[in-house]
């Protein structure tokens, strides 16, 4: 049996400051979040809705130096940037805090030393990755090399951005320091671990036993984390920015970001009580007493954090509730490409209401639409423009218009009495006081997506009963009967108003101030009471308003001028690769030599066979260039090629002899070196 809370504690994770919010983490996290928070108060629930900025961590160090200033003046401003989004979308966050804060960092810093103290830690020594020059570890980020799975060149020692895989440094090819451009170099560092290890049998059971009811996308990460078998995670980091280990001798070390950042939904909630004691009690009644539940609102790649690790964390210290539940969304994409900060590849959420000012319950309403609830889902500005114009404006907006405007040409705006009712009517009234539970049970299972649909369908219910009665007609003929039509489309008008309230809230308050309706409650969904006879409405307005083919047109070229510009910069050369000695520059014998024969290798379509005259003999060379040249393009032209390669064999058995040398252009094709002048064959590149 499902067991009852008396309040709820909802959680949505914290936004990196060191860079605005996109459309990407409002469908992924923070319109659900809301919407669910909404729906609960709606309900007269007790609920806490926490949020903040993490402003600790790599991202912001990062961006503080290719700034030039600290790393506290980029998360100054982007703290404010982002609650400012938030607040401008309607996210009805209880508390926005962020890390930086004075409480956090002592609370956080409680928090580690009381694990400390009871020993829930281990120490481990290790070689790390060192900058000599600058003095200090190097983060995954500050080393860059080639993706071993795309072999893309510049990924990150903790992910590529071309593929998308997950690294580690010890996994690229020819890695180096991203800072100087020097091969890598270790030096032993100290840091404490939570080892995961030991939780595994409690974190097995907890998860895979007891909540088999989360969502596929997180259960199944969970599974699959737990069956590789957890290890031992550090806690601590050699850095100068963030939250300093409270341990004797841990100086130059700081709290890692991913222990740090969870603890924020409590130093938060610690922040809001202090300040409001009489509203919202103590912080441990939110995060400790039984009677309260915990939900965690995440995208997919924090899924392991908050459902393995904080729940670790927070195993270990022993007096804190558990989550009940983290409805983890998969990634939006943005007309069929990966959302990409660092490519500045997205729509901001500030420069979208600069663009389309008024409209942020049409974006709440696309993205909660195509929300990836289960998969990832792709946002396109004519996509968009399909959602607004033929759903809100040509359902939702045209019933209410038609329903206030009748009210007002034949009424003068006030509510008629309703007669007797039809067959009809009772249809009509049956069918969306039962839009209630169903949209109930949706949201009780956070099936945000068809929940909305479910409350749009109140609209259409609208449309068809406004439509199939004809009210411009009958009012000659039966005056009295338009009464009970009008009368019935308006409190199908106040339903809607109630029923888009945790999704649109814009909106549903001004349909409201048309309708006059001061108070309402969720219970109150279905009714046909709901605005009484004799009450005057005020003047009706549109609710929403077509979007252009101009305004899509601006943004997709906004997209096109961003992907050119990415282009245009990724048009640079590679960096130059990590110093080498003289002394193995001359280790490589590079000749000149004519080609003699080539031709394109039997189901190997990107190579080519050589046969070159190399001023000794004949040797065979193959080469991964049948994309760029015809192989009579080449023959007669003289080339360079490694003469003292190890022979390479391919699995048809041929055998490649030296390397021809080629060079790649930015966009990646590749152009075989040839001479100005022609030579003796076996002549040596000095």
């Amino acid at each position: 049996m499902e067991k009852k809370f008396k309040r709820t504690t909802i959680t949505s994770a914290l936004p990196y400051a060191n860079g605005p919010v996109h459309i990407g983490h409002l469908a992924g996290v923070y319109v659900p979040a809301d919407i669910y928070a909404r729906y609960l108060r709606l309900k007269g629930e007790d609920v806490l809705f926490v949020g903040g900025s993490d402003e600790h961590g790599v991202p912001v160090t990062i961006r503080a130096k290719k700034e030039g200033c600290t790393p506290q003046d980029v998360v100054d401003r982007y703290h404010n940037i982002i609650k400012k989004s938030f607040e401008d979308f309607g996210i009805s966050f209880d508390v926005y805090s962020r890390t930086t804060s004075a409480i956090h960092h002592k609370f956080a810093a409680d928090f580690f030393r009381k694990l400390y103290d009871e020993g829930k830690f281990i120490e481990i020594e290790k070689a790390e990755f060192f900058d000599s020059d600058e003095n200090l570890f190097l983060t995954d980020r500050n080393i860059r090399g080639e993706c071993p799975r795309c072999h893309s060149k510049g990924a990150y020692g903790d992910q590529c951005e071309a593929c998308g895989a997950t690294l580690s440094p010890e996994e690229l090819i020819n890695p180096y320091n991203a800072n100087s451009g020097k091969p890598l170099e270790k030096k032993t560092t100290k840091h404490w671990y939570l080892p995961l290890d030991q939780y595994q049998p409690w974190l097995e059971d907890w998860i895979l036993g007891q909540h088999k009811e989360w969502r596929p996308n997180v259960y199944g990460q969970c599974k699959s984390w737990l069956d590789t078998g957890l290890k031992p995670r550090a806690v601590t980091r050699d850095l100068d920015w963030g939250i300093p280990v409270p341990v004797e001798g841990a100086e130059g070390k700081v709290l890692y970001v991913w222990f740090d950042a969870p603890i924020g939904y409590i130093s938060n909630t610690k922040e809001l009580c202090d300040a409001q004691p009489d509203k919202w009690g103590t912080w441990q009644k939110w995060w400790q007493d039984p009677e309260s539940r915990l939900i965690h609102f995440i995208g997919k790649d924090n899924i392991v954090f908050h459902c393995i690790v904080f729940p670790s964390m927070l195993k270990a210290h022993g007096d804190y509730n558990l989550p009940d539940n983290v409805p983890a969304n998969e990634f939006l994409n943005l007309e069929g490409d990966k959302i990409s900060t660092s490519r500045n590849y997205a729509v901001w959420l500030n420069e979208y209401l600069e663009d389309l000012p008024g409209k942020q319950d049409e974006l709440r309403y696309v993205l909660t639409a195509n929300a990836p609830e289960t998969k990832d889902n792709d946002f396109t500005w004519t996509d968009f423009q399909a959602h607004v114009n033929n759903e809100l404006v040509a359902v939702y907006g045209n019933f209410v218009n038609r329903a206030l405007q009748l009210t007002k040409k034949y009424y003068n705006g006030i509510v008629p009495e309703c007669g007797e009712l039809t067959e009809s009517d009772k249809a009509t009234l049956a069918e969306f006081a039962d839009v209630k539970k169903e949209v109930e049970r949706l949201l009780d299972n956070f099936k945000f997506r068809e929940a909305q649909k479910e409350a749009m369908n109140l609209a259409r219910i609208g449309n068809k009963y406004i439509a199939d009665e004809e009210p411009w007609k009958v009012i000659k003929a039966d005056p009295e009967r338009v009464k009970t039509i009008i009368y019935i489309s308006l409190q199908l008008t106040a339903n809607l108003a109630i029923a888009f309230e945790p999704f649109l809230p814009f909106s549903s308050r001004k349909l409201r101030e048309m309708i006059n309706m001061t108070e309402f409650k969720w219970e109150d969904l279905g009714s046909n009471e709901l605005l009484k006879p004799g009450k005057q409405l005020a003047d009706p307005a549109l609710l929403f308003v077509k979007v252009t083919d101009e305004e899509v047109q601006y943004q997709k070229d906004k997209l096109a001028a961003t992907i050119r510009a990415n282009e245009a910069a990724a048009a640079k050369a590679e960096p130059v690769k990590p110093v080498i000695p003289f002394e193995d520059f001359e280790k490589l014998d590079i000749r000149v030599g004519t080609v003699l024969e080539c031709e394109k290798v039997k189901k190997m379509n990107k190579l080519l066979k050589f046969l070159i005259d190399d001023g000794l003999e004949k040797r065979t060379i193959v080469s991964g260039i049948a994309k760029y040249y015809e192989p009579e393009q080449l023959v007669g032209k003289q080339v360079l090629f490694i003469a003292n390669l190890a022979p390479r064999e391919f699995k048809n058995g041929l055998v490649s002899e030296g390397m021809i040398l080629s060079a790649e252009d930015f966009d990646g094709s590749l152009a075989v070196t040839t001479l100005e002048h022609n030579v003796k064959p076996g002549s040596m590149v000095c």
